[in-house]
């Protein structure tokens, strides 16, 4: 919690917290330190990474529960467990809600997987790397046209990356050397973005950040094209995923703090849990909860009801519904001018 700073204050009641750009900044320690391990892997390990880490980040259970998943949680308690937020957006996530059983739960008996799997993978991509670059733009104060150019470059060779390790067995030889290729053109194009709109940013902290996402980027594809699939996705997701917990903690102790406003917090001051410790701890074991043991009961249930099973009804249904309804509100929940940016400082 060093990275949230509380402003100066004479009042108690009045103490904010404040995220700072040097913290968000620092998250980027996690490029070298994935670079570091996958050449300790090679020079000394022997390769034991390489050979026994799962090829899919997806298949490793234990991945799903640490990361992803329980920052896509937290982001639903956030919005849900608060009655004014639900009000406010209540027709967009209604909405939003029908779009996703239609088209990914209806649509999906006549439109192929790949072709969802495709669109769920731009979509994730997508809102990875729009959150670092959202932040960069209030760090950086680029021209609008170099940051959508930076951005659109990174999305586009982030997306490349992504279904080139999730898609590489049902990819021929070709198809794989062709996806690893244009990955390559579209990361060059970036850095040469980079060195350019470096000079419109007049802050040390500005190019530095600029720098840090294109090396998020640079770095995943380099662990790519090493094979490296599971670091390669481990980058982006451990700076995506603390990154937004430094935003839902701080939003929630500027807002419960000293008077909690909703039923959790209210639950947790009377078992005298910390408000940093509450968002984490639940989401955790919630994700824990539904990823090891969600299908399974859900399969009891229907099984003694009914006698019949649904396939993967947690795993896919509902986490999968709340990753889309993630994806879709970060999109304005923390906009300017939003109930719960209002709860949100920085300091430089």
């Amino acid at each position: 919690m060093s990275a949230i700073i509380a402003s100066t204050s004479h009042q108690p009641t009045e103490e904010k917290l404040a995220i700072s750009f040097r913290y968000l900044l620092g998250l980027y320690i996690i490029i070298p330190i994935c670079l570091m391990i996958y050449w300790l892997d090679g020079f000394i390990w022997n390769d034991y990474l390489l050979n026994n880490l799962p090829s899919s980040p997806s298949h490793f259970l234990l991945f799903q529960i640490l990361f992803g998943t329980p920052h896509i949680i937290a982001s639903s308690i956030l919005l849900f467990s608060n009655k004014e937020y639900i009000i406010n957006y209540q027709r967009k996530i209604v909405w939003m809600s029908l779009f996703i059983i239609a088209f990914f739960g209806i649509g999906s008996l006549f439109i192929p997987y790949i072709a969802l799997y495709v669109i769920t993978a731009c979509w994730t991509v997508y809102h990875v790397l729009k959150q670092q670059h959202g932040i960069g733009k209030g760090i950086c104060r680029l021209p609008t046209h170099a940051f959508y150019t930076l951005l659109t470059l990174s999305i586009l060779a982030g997306i490349c990356i992504y279904l080139g390790i999730f898609l590489k067995n049902s990819l021929t030889p070709q198809y794989t050397s062709w996806v690893l290729n244009i990955a390559t053109a579209l990361t060059l194009l970036l850095v040469l973005a980079s060195a350019y709109c470096q000079t419109l940013t007049h802050t040390w902290m500005g190019k530095c950040y600029l720098w840090a996402n294109t090396l998020m980027v640079v770095s995943s594809l380099y662990l790519y094209s090493q094979q490296y699939y599971f670091i390669a996705i481990l980058v982006p997701r451990l700076i995506h995923d603390i990154t937004a917990y430094s935003f839902y903690i701080t939003h929630d102790y500027n807002k419960h703090h000293p008077q909690a406003q909703n039923l959790l917090y209210r639950y947790a001051k009377k078992f005298h849990l910390h408000i940093f410790i509450v968002l984490p701890i639940l989401s955790f074991a919630l994700a824990f909860l539904l990823q090891a043991y969600g299908d399974e009961m859900i399969n009891l249930i229907t099984r003694n009801l009914f006698d019949f099973e649904i396939y993967k009804a947690v795993t896919l249904g509902v986490i999968g519904y709340l990753a889309l309804m993630h994806y879709y509100s970060e999109s304005f929940i923390w906009s300017a001018g939003s109930p719960l940016r209002q709860h949100i400082r920085f300091k430089s």
